[in-house]
């Protein structure tokens, strides 16, 4: 009896939801074509680092490198797009990666997505509240506002939180012609930003010499900050795949909708950067409001005060994104009873999850007055990398499974009997029979991409010890050709089994090497976080397992009846 209870236990952890009831969910409304995701794709990024990240990075981190830390988190974002382009095309729901590892991975994986998200999105638009509309009020030469706001920056960010909660829950749908308008004129003032720095630069701002740092009393030059930082600035995507329900045509606008605005955003911050770094020496550059003072300091007052403007307008959208997407998160996950079903309630008029827009409203208010502004950033990236990382092994373990017919329960029985007819042998494992997936072929992907997961964190905690790999140190060498050695092996398994033929409108290209090397970036990103960033995304995620294992594991949708019915339905994909 035991023995079976713990089966049954184990079964509810990795119950995976089928994806039939994914693509049969129905929204409200499908309104919103390609361009209102790329707008909404770009207005998110843009407005949430731009202004202000480019400026804390330049000036206290990389400064003309920054151009290129943009440059490796920009690659780790596309590889990560690419994945959430491909699985919007499996799986055309809201949700986002909560929903791909559910599908995938199971339930308890798919839980953990899901609080990583609610936590990422409240912290955003705190993030944005409190750091940069507070720094920019700062500014009395490009804002005139009353002393008493800049004083105490921390309880107006918790009021005008607040505030805009009101707003959202008041609302009856997102204002996408708000959207549209406020990318556009964000897009414009940028575009004069990087046309007039190209105009005004100098390139000796590039070859800055031994005696510039002297004469600006500079002398340390060699430190270089986390390169994850730089990540935050490309979550944008994440908030394209939140609106699939709202989708005309889901399956082909939410990847083209990823693609085009990572593209954009990429072009955007790497113009931007470059153009900053050449009107002002970095170590000049303020970080409050690095844009408007670097037109200060060339002498153009007047487009100073245009892209303080441009500074200001562009996150109050943003906020109301993120605002959006934490709610919903929260709405969808009590839907499927991971999370209290009181967090479902609606507005009986208007269909607006009140209780969910209320606490993720309360929650930003709380961090408003209780957390720093650079350890909410590190959270949010570690946290943003993680998901990522899910979601690319996700797309591994998907491409290689065969295809489901929830025809019947004939047709089930007919393909679960079928794994009993294959055998494992060091010959199938690398010359399949079968040209098509099978049941057992997915399980060795299963099996192989949880094996390359664990090799590939071990390789960037070593890694992360690169002064010993610089001086040589015959151990550390010995265990990194040891790890690339098993990689290489456990890659050459996967690419050996075959794929799924299923139509997309998008695939990852370049299977199994770009999702790996996507998940090989994202880990080595998420190395470079000091304890403390570490410390709170563990503290967070055990306040989550409490609340599962106490609630969402009793009323989740393996105790459907049709699950209860079936224990084997329930563990299978």
């Amino acid at each position: 009896m035991q023995g079976q209870a713990l089966h049954r236990f184990g079964q509810r952890l990795v119950y995976r939801r089928p994806v039939e009831l994914s693509e049969t969910e129905t929204s409200s409304a499908r309104i919103l074509t390609t361009l209102d995701l790329v707008a909404l794709g770009v207005d998110y990024t843009l407005g949430a680092g731009i202004y202000f990240l480019a400026g804390e990075v330049v000036s206290n981190q990389a400064g003309p490198a920054t151009v290129l830390c943009f440059l490796v988190a920009g690659l780790s974002s596309v590889l990560a797009g690419l994945c959430y382009a491909e699985f919007g095309s499996w799986i055309p729901c809201s949700g986002s990666a909560y929903r791909f590892t559910y599908v995938t991975m199971g339930e308890i994986w798919a839980f953990i997505t899901g609080w990583i998200f609610i936590i990422s999105y409240v912290a955003a638009f705190y993030y944005l509240i409190g750091n940069q509309i507070s720094q920019a009020m700062r500014e009395s030469v490009l804002l005139h506002v009353p002393h008493v706001l800049v004083e105490y920056t921390d309880f107006f960010a918790m009021g005008l939180v607040l505030l805009l909660t009101g707003i959202l829950a008041l609302r009856a749908k997102e204002s996408v012609l708000v959207t549209k308008v406020m990318t556009l004129l964000s897009l414009l003032v940028l575009s004069f930003v990087i046309l007039s720095g190209f105009i005004k630069g100098d390139l000796h701002n590039w070859k800055l010499t031994e005696e510039d740092y002297i004469k600006a009393g500079f002398n340390d030059t060699s430190s270089l900050g986390p390169l994850a930082t730089c990540f935050y600035a490309f979550i944008g995507f994440n908030n394209i795949v939140t609106k699939a329900e709202e989708a005309q045509n889901p399956k082909r606008s939410i990847p083209m909708g990823i693609v085009i605005s990572l593209f954009i955003c990429f072009l955007v911050y790497f113009g931007v950067c470059s153009v900053l770094t050449l009107m002002v020496p970095y170590y000049l550059i303020h970080r409050g409001s690095p844009l408007p003072e670097a037109f200060l300091h060339i002498g153009w007052t007047s487009a100073c005060y245009v892209v303080a403007t441009g500074a200001l307008c562009t996150p109050f959208t943003t906020i109301l994104n993120d605002m959006f997407s934490s709610r919903q998160m929260i709405l969808v996950m009590a839907k499927d009873g991971l999370l209290f079903h009181v967090l479902a309630s609606t507005h009986t008029s208007k269909d607006i999850p009140i209780v969910a827009t209320v606490v993720s409203g309360t929650m930003a208010a709380i961090m408003a007055l209780f957390f720093e502004f650079i350890d909410l950033v590190d959270f949010m990236s570690v946290g943003t990398l993680f998901t990522h990382s899910l979601v690319a092994a996700c797309v591994l373990i998907l491409r290689y499974q065969p295809e489901r017919k929830n025809e019947g329960n004939e047709a089930q029985v007919q393909e679960e009997n079928r794994p009993a007819a294959e055998k494992l042998t060091l010959q199938t494992l690398f010359f399949p029979g079968s040209p098509t997936p099978t049941p057992l072929s997915g399980q060795v992907v299963s099996v192989c991409s949880s094996l390359l997961a664990l090799l590939l964190t071990l390789l960037c905690l070593v890694l992360a010890q690169w002064p010993h790999l610089l001086s040589g140190d015959p151990v550390w060498i010995t265990v990194v050709m040891l790890l690339l050695v098993l990689i290489t092996g456990v890659t050459g398994v996967i690419w050996r089994q075959p794929q799924s033929s299923t139509a997309l409108h998008f695939k990852v290209p370049g299977l199994p090497l770009l999702p790996l090397l996507s998940i090989f970036l994202n880990v080595y990103l998420m190395m470079q976080m000091i304890a403390g960033t570490w410390a709170l995304f563990g503290v967070w995620i055990l306040i989550g397992l409490a609340i599962y294992f106490s609630y969402g594991i009793q009323h989740s949708l393996a105790m459907d009846d049709k699950c209860q019915t079936s224990d084997d339905h329930c563990g299978k994909v």
